[in-house]
């Protein structure tokens, strides 16, 4: 039977605007579903991701960040690495590790922005949710 808890890992930078992401996720699975992991920035999100799915606690890892080009490093470079990172901790413990991280490609520390990127967390939160959701009824009906 899949678990009907859920994990949801944040990264800290630009928490304002991540933070979003699990408000729309709570407006389809209940809070009380939800346990809630802080990682200091995206780079950290693949391996706690790893980590809970492989605990057997939850139907689905959620995982989100906001990576912007900082001027010092390459985003690209941190982006991709952290995608595979969540991709490959699914793909090892057969549980879903799904990823609500954005890497834009122009960025702003703007209100006109922020108000932007907050608005579509919430709305990639609700996706995330759904794809959770959907996820572990196809896969509790394969089971069946």
């Amino acid at each position: 039977m899949t678990p009907t808890r859920y994990a949801f890992v944040k990264a800290g930078w630009h928490a304002d605007i991540v933070d979003r992401a699990l408000e729309g996720f709570q407006q389809l699975v209940p809070a009380e579903q939800i346990d809630v992991f802080d990682v200091p920035g995206a780079f950290e999100m693949p391996l706690l991701s790893r980590d809970l799915a492989a605990s057997g606690r939850y139907g689905a890892v959620i995982a989100a960040a906001f990576v912007v080009d900082g001027g010092i490093y390459r985003h690209e470079f941190v982006a991709q690495a952290v995608v595979d990172g969540l991709m490959r901790a699914g793909m090892d413990t057969g549980v879903p590790v799904l990823s609500v991280s954005l890497t834009p490609h122009n960025y702003q520390e703007t209100e006109h922005h922020q108000q932007i990127y907050r608005a579509h967390f919430v709305e990639k939160g609700r996706e995330a949710a759904r794809a959770a959701l959907m996820i572990g009824k196809t896969r509790a009906a394969l089971a069946a």
